[in-house]
């Protein structure tokens, strides 16, 4: 029987993360969702060890890894005392239950990490319902593997939520488990969108973006408001809405989950209200991450869902946040500049360059975001007059 050794108190987990090389996934783009993977690791709570990456025209459909890579992964586990095996891809129900069987540890793929994170982050009984319907939809289909029972099972990453109680995991009681809080959900939903429908006529604008490029520190100072910023990802789970005042102009603005490349389909199904805020908004607010590297594919990763939802027609203005990361000396200063000036031209001037920590350039922003909101608020809501107070 497949059991995890005890750990000390407070030691965290050792994990190893595992990734392919494919034609889909080149090396370059490989190495990049392998350091977001052991970013999403250490926000889970688990120590990374080493990384293995292997060379593929495909993953194998049983194991992933080729027997001499998944040969060598488990001798280092053996000698290493490795916990957990992280791998950057959702494995199938099968592929699962022959690699636990094979390296005879815990093993996750990127859906189930996420899901875990996600799990540790719900803060309110509505998001914590939607993580555990997106949990037991990701368990129904690997009820087969070789950790069936998961009472059997000590806890740690990829483990919390339903893993921690749920002892009866046949089929009928998970689609029971599933029902029940898809309806459950189905009535706050109804709940939230009639409150949505209650704002009264004001415009309502949504922070979007990938997840930990500065939102919700970027709301809490537009809005003076003090909700949890973090430098892990998905620090926020729980959309918050606050009411915003530019010169005479009141918006609704909302604060959603970010997105993350690979994001599994059981969370884009779950999180139905964040969707919903970004759907009935009149104005989309899209955060990048300016220093980051992959800024770009965060970029196109949000456009794709977005575009999934149907969503991508509506006004949005791009916040490039962090701008105070790229200009830390003159020649950053200089190529800062430069990057800014590439892409206001490649977007037609409809974008921003901000440090929200630093409260950079806020001026423009606030513009930008007035002269957005007041058109739309116009053609909305003519005959509202406290557009007209100000000179």
């Amino acid at each position: 029987m497949l059991e995890r050794k005890a750990l000390k108190k407070n030691e965290p987990e050792r994990c190893i993360l595992i990734g392919a090389i494919t034609q889909e996934q080149n090396e370059i783009k490989s190495q990049e969702y392998i350091n977001e993977l052991k970013f999403l690791a250490q926000t889970a709570g688990t120590k990374s060890i080493k990384v293995f990456q292997q060379k593929l025209d495909k993953p194998d459909p049983n194991t992933f890894l080729g027997s001499g890579k998944m040969d060598e992964v488990n001798n280092f586990i053996k000698t290493e005392k490795i916990d957990i095996a992280i791998f950057d891809d959702e494995l199938t129900p099968s592929q699962l239950k022959n690699i636990e069987r094979i390296l005879n540890i815990k093993v996750l793929d990127r859906t189930n990490l996420i899901l875990d994170i996600f799990a540790s982050r719900a803060r309110t009984s509505y998001a914590r319902n939607q993580v555990m319907l997106a949990q037991y939809e990701y368990l129904l289909p690997r009820l087969t593997r070789l950790w069936t029972h998961l009472e059997r099972q000590k806890g740690g990453i990829g483990m919390r939520g339903p893993g921690e109680t749920q002892i009866e995991t046949d089929r009928r009681i998970i689609k029971d488990k599933i029902s029940g809080l898809k309806k459950k959900l189905e009535k706050i939903d109804r709940q939230m969108a009639s409150q949505r429908g209650n704002r009264g006529k004001l415009v309502r604008a949504a922070l979007i973006g990938y997840t930990n490029v500065g939102k919700s520190t970027l709301m809490n100072t537009l809005s003076k408001s003090n909700i949890l910023a973090e430098n892990k990802l998905f620090a926020t789970l729980d959309t918050t809405v606050r009411k915003i005042v530019i010169q005479n102009l009141p918006f609704l603005l909302a604060d959603t989950v970010g997105f993350i490349r690979k994001l599994p389909t059981q969370l884009i199904e779950s999180f139905k209200s964040t969707l919903d805020e970004v759907r009935e908004a009149d104005l989309l607010l899209h955060v990048v991450d300016l220093s980051h590297p992959s800024y770009r594919d965060h970029m196109k990763s949000v456009d794709e869902i977005l575009k999934d939802i149907g969503t991508k027609e509506k006004p949005e203005l791009v916040i490039f946040n962090k701008i105070d990361s790229l200009s830390k000396d003159p020649e950053g200063k200089e190529r800062a500049e430069e990057i800014q000036q590439e892409i206001s031209e490649a977007l037609k001037g409809n974008c921003v360059f901000i440090s929200a920590t630093k409260k950079s350039n806020f001026v423009t922003l606030k513009k930008k975001i007035y002269n957005l909101a007041s058109t739309i608020h116009s053609e909305r809501y003519p005959y509202n007059s406290f557009l007209y107070e100000i000179e």
